[in-house]
């Protein structure tokens, strides 16, 4: 690569397919050829251990295995050797992880959907139209996207048939050039502060930002109170240990592995979101460095049942990613440093203030107050030699939103709401069968000679007694 060709980054969008019944059928009998061709390589590994034999591990070694093996389906050999790279990568993986000290499994577990990897030149895009490959003597395999591709054509490298959710999806890896068009200072430093009330804070030297993540608290809470009445309903109907599944349960099984699906994509988008937002404020500063409190080892200790719950519904490891997967692309660099008592350390006299509550941070040893997050993310940058000069906040912090707050007619807001307050979403009166839980009370109907304003005075009446409204006009 010369000196002037731009530097490039590998980046990959899910897409979702639109198929026929028969394309889903040929997608889903690649995707199953390609676990028999995982089942083949455990199998055939687990026999040489018996033997007292090494096992075969390496990506050319099972390469030539895999001349000797029969054809599996309309896999063609692409996909298989997809499949090969897979496991050696898990294998190697798993032994570096040992090496080091590291809990680690070995690939042992037979699936029956394995993922199917095709490289460039092996498949063909037009428009939003995607040619597989098969194998030789089975008619070509076009599969349709259900929007269009968010890279060019001649950019894409490669492309995964995977299963998730119930749906076939389209993984879609391409190489994309950094963005050179905007002049960024290395030596500028904006500080970083992961959370969960505000996914991202920053501070650099003349200004904040914080990212609110109420959106996704709404969905994560939303979430949270479905699969509990879910599981409650459901319990009854599992099958015992040892017992086969009926076809509702599999039905069963299948929906609620849609809906953790599409909780997982919106929460990942919201991310994605954020991190846009930061590092379109980050350009806007001409920063050229991300410092990120690192939150290695935050669930280490017990923190109480509640906080342990929010902590696992945080995916901290993917707000990161998505931070870095921004940054690289936009040219600045990420660095990380110990974040611990960033956010209860003043940054004006360096004394740690015991267990600050709320958003707000006040010193009780000296004068200064701000955002507690800010407070954090200026103390990260300045492990890093950034922040701001001065010893306080900056004076213009900007907010902003990330993801979308769940609507008030979501199906979830009013069917298990407990709150009882007024129905968010029903449009059923509490008597149908279809407003199961709706709690509000319903709303009388209005007579031909009544106005809305007369129902509270009505409320009041006893019953059978009605009240008739006569307009009068100005003589009157």
């Amino acid at each position: 690569m010369s000196a002037s060709a731009p530097r490039l980054v590998h980046r990959t969008a899910t897409v979702r397919l639109r198929v026929t019944r028969r394309q889903a059928g040929r997608c889903y009998g690649l995707l199953r050829s390609a676990g028999d061709v995982w089942a083949w390589l455990l199998d055939s590994n687990r026999q040489r251990r018996q033997q007292g034999e090494q096992p075969v591990t390496g990506y050319r070694a099972l390469c030539r295995q895999l001349t000797s093996a029969g054809p599996f389906g309309e896999l063609a050999v692409t996909g298989a050797r997809s499949v090969l790279h897979r496991y050696s990568d898990a294998w190697f993986q798993a032994a570096k992880r040992r090496k080091a000290d590291q809990q680690a499994g070995f690939p042992r577990r037979k699936r029956s959907l394995v993922p199917v990897r095709c490289y460039n030149g092996t498949f063909t895009i037009q428009g939003r139209r995607v040619r597989l490959p098969v194998a030789r003597g089975c008619p070509e395999l076009w599969v349709r996207l259900a929007r269009p591709l968010p890279y060019l054509p001649e950019q894409v490298r490669a492309v995964t048939l995977l299963h998730d959710g119930g749906q076939l999806w389209l993984a879609v890896t391409a190489a994309i050039p950094i963005q050179q068009d905007h002049d960024l200072d290395p030596g500028s430093v904006a500080g970083v502060d992961l959370g969960i009330i505000h996914p991202y804070a920053v501070v650099t030297e003349d200004a904040g930002l914080l990212i609110s993540g109420r959106a996704l608290r709404a969905e994560n809470w939303l979430h949270l109170e479905d699969q509990q009445v879910r599981q409650a309903r459901a319990a009854r109907r599992a099958p015992k240990r040892g017992q086969r599944g009926s076809r509702r349960w599999r039905h069963h099984r299948a929906r609620v592995r849609r809906v953790e699906a599409r909780h997982r994509r919106r929460v990942h988008q919201a991310h994605h979101e954020a991190a846009r937002q930061v590092i379109a404020f980050a350009v806007q500063q001409r920063v050229g460095t991300l410092v990120v409190g690192d939150l290695a080892g935050i669930t280490n200790h017990d923190a109480g049942r509640v906080q342990n719950l929010r902590l696992r519904q945080w995916r901290r490891t993917h707000l990161l990613l998505a931070l870095r997967d921004k940054a690289e692309r936009a040219g600045m660099v990420v660095r990380l440093v110990d974040e611990r008592g960033t956010s209860s350390t003043c940054p004006a006299c360096h004394r740690r203030v015991a267990k600050p509550k709320g958003r707000r941070f006040a010193c009780p040893h000296c004068t200064f107050q701000g955002h507690r997050d800010l407070v954090g993310a200026r103390n990260i940058a300045a492990k890093a030699g950034g922040g701001p000069t001065s010893t306080g906040l900056p004076v213009l912090v900007e907010h902003r939103r990330a993801g979308i707050v769940p609507a008030r007619r979501d199906r979830r807001r009013h069917l298990y709401d407990r709150r009882r307050r007024s129905c968010l979403a029903s449009g059923h009166p509490p008597d149908d069968p279809a407003s199961r839980g709706c709690r509000s009370p319903r709303v009388p109907d209005l007579a031909p000679d009544e106005d809305q304003a007369m129902l509270p005075i009505r409320a009041t009446l006893p019953e059978g007694v009605h009240v008739q409204v006569v307009a009068l006009g100005p003589g009157n």
